[in-house]
């Protein structure tokens, strides 16, 4: 009986192997599909600007668990991503010269999402207060505190042009950043916050870097990036986000070569999504 069981417990762990070995490839994707973790999946489909479909799953999580502050966190990425893409906010050229930044036009959001984007903000806050209250060091309640706080900061600054109340939020993010991380310093997406705030911050002429300062809030481009690396070397979520950011950053500062690895690892990553190889292609015209 004891070899018996011993050889079962073999075939269990031999065999898929084997299977997976001599089966075509992608004989399982829809399976494996399934054993992503939903939140995981849904941001997933962001990144390939599958928005409807990452939203179904998110509304889904928000509905099997209501005291889940993520759950709305993750819709309001996704309501952010979309508005992102419509408007081309994303584009690298936006970004890369900062004169070009700081005239750059108060865009128009569309008013159905922007209220979209405020419920789901909105309930992410009120529940991760009220978890709160019961546990102040509560990881999934500050984390999305973080998050929420970030995402309205790239509303007001990217999308209505409103830099101080961008500020107000970024402060926020950082601030919850740094109590997600005493909780649970391997929470590498929380270093979200402090790369923004920093890089951009960083990025300011010296007299409004020295104002903002003022108001708290320091920026230093080079720990900016240094931290947007952590995100993307080790984060879960926003690992992706984070290597965009840093595409971004390595355009800005004509940092052609690495630029171009980012953006060939992210079209490769995300094939269903067009900025990559976009933005390749833009940066194979210079010369």
């Amino acid at each position: 009986m004891r070899l018996q069981s011993t050889f079962r417990r073999i075939a269990k762990a031999v065999v898929p192997t084997i299977i997976c070995a001599i089966l075509p490839a992608g004989a399982f994707a829809s399976d494996l599909a399934f054993s992503v973790p939903p939140l995981d999946r849904g941001f997933q489909l962001l990144y390939n600007l599958d928005f409807d479909h990452a939203h179904n799953i998110f509304a889904q999580w928000e509905q099997n668990h209501p005291d889940d502050p993520m759950g709305p966190t993750a819709d309001a990425a996704g309501l952010l991503f979309s508005e992102f893409h419509r408007l081309g906010v994303l584009e690298s050229q936006f970004f890369e010269l900062d004169k070009r930044f700081e005239n750059r036009p108060k865009l128009s959001p569309d008013p159905q999402v922007r209220a979209r984007f405020q419920a789901a903000i909105g309930l992410a806050e009120k529940i991760a207060r009220v978890r709160l209250a019961k546990n102040s060091k509560d990881e999934p309640a500050l984390f999305s505190l973080t998050l929420v706080n970030g995402l309205q900061a790239d509303y007001a600054a990217l999308i209505e042009k409103r830099n101080l109340a961008s500020l107000h939020y970024t402060k926020e993010a950082s601030g919850w950043a740094d109590q997600t991380l005493a909780v649970n310093p391997q929470c590498y997406d929380a270093h979200i916050a402090g790369g923004i705030s920093k890089y951009l911050v960083g990025s300011m002429a010296a007299p409004i870097r020295w104002l903002v300062r003022l108001g708290g809030v320091a920026g230093d481009k080079q720990e900016g990036v240094k931290e947007l690396k952590l995100v993307a070397d080790r984060g879960h979520y926003l690992a992706p986000f984070a290597n965009i950011l840093l595409a971004i950053a390595y355009v800005r500062d004509h940092d052609k070569k690495h630029a171009r690895e980012l953006l060939a690892s992210l079209r490769d990553e995300f094939p269903a999504n067009p900025l990559f190889a976009q933005e390749i292609a833009k940066l194979d015209a210079v010369h």
